[in-house]
Parts: C-alpha cells; structure tokens; sequence
C-alpha cells in the first residue's frame, strides 16, 4: 500500500535515493519518494534531513547536491578537509589576522563548513562565497600559524 513506511524504512528509502541520484532540493527528494509510492509532505523530509545529517555539497557550478555527512568526529572533519584542500583549494593568502583562500567555483561553502566544524578557538569564524573564503583568525600570530598549517593542508 503507497506512504504506509515506517520512520526507518522511509529514512533509509532517502539515504538509497540520494546515493543513486543528485537531489539538490527537499521538493525533488518528496518527488523521488514519490515516484517510490511513498508519500510523504517537505516538513517530514525536512525532518528526515535533519536527524539522517544529510549534507548539501557542491558538484560545481554553484549546484549542490544532499549526501550523508561523513563526519562523526573531529578526526573525520581533519581528513576530509585535508582531501578536499588538495582537490579544490588553488591559493592561500593572508592580511594581518584575515586569511583569503580560493577554492575553484562552486567548493568555497563545503570548504568553509567543513573548516567551521572543526571548532577551533583559532579560527573566529569563515564567510564563504563561490570561489572565496574569508577566514577570520583571532590574532595575527594565529592567522600566520594557521595560514602555514592550510598551505601544508594544500600541498598534501
């Protein structure tokens, strides 16, 4: 019978949907459900999204796709931000306590998040754009001691 699933059974039908497809929006996640005979409203998905962790990360261009977070600890964070310095980040500059990395288009939020989890005393805070990040270090030593360690995170 179409929509009769279980929290578990719906939760693990989106977690099999967004590994085979790129679904970018709630609306296209209640659409794929949809199609499956589930039959679910946005603010459940929502939910769903919510509790599964799901991520939005960039596929480039300024599109996102969800995926799972792959990030349970702060080592995870570490590992997959050195990955994805050495993929995407192409420069890191720094003026005072204010550090200026460039990502290629589309990476500067996924970057930026990943930097934000790490919850470092260091690091005040990222604003991120397409291709921009702005890191604001708390100090001017900090800011010079942690543009070494991303340029090391770049360099592999």
């Amino acid at each position: 019978m179409p929509g009769k699933l279980s929290k578990e059974q719906r939760q693990k039908r989106i977690q099999d949907i967004i590994a085979r497809e790129s679904v970018s929006t709630q609306g296209e996640l209640v659409e794929f459900l949809r199609r499956e005979d589930v039959l679910v409203t946005q603010a459940t998905v929502s939910r769903d999204i919510n509790e599964l962790r799901l991520v939005r990360v960039p596929v480039g261009k300024g599109r996102h796709r969800y995926a799972l977070s792959r990030s349970g600890g702060h080592g995870d964070v570490q590992g997959e931000l050195a990955r994805l310095f050495q993929n995407f980040v192409q420069d890191v500059d720094r003026g005072e306590n204010v550090l200026v990395v460039r990502t290629a288009e589309g990476h500067a939020s996924g970057v930026a998040l990943l930097m934000d989890r790490l919850r470092r005393d260091d690091i005040v805070g990222t604003i991120a754009g397409e291709d921009t990040i702005f890191v604001v270090a708390r100090t001017t030593d900090e800011g010079e001691a942690l543009m070494e360690e991303l340029h090391a995170l770049m360099l592999g």
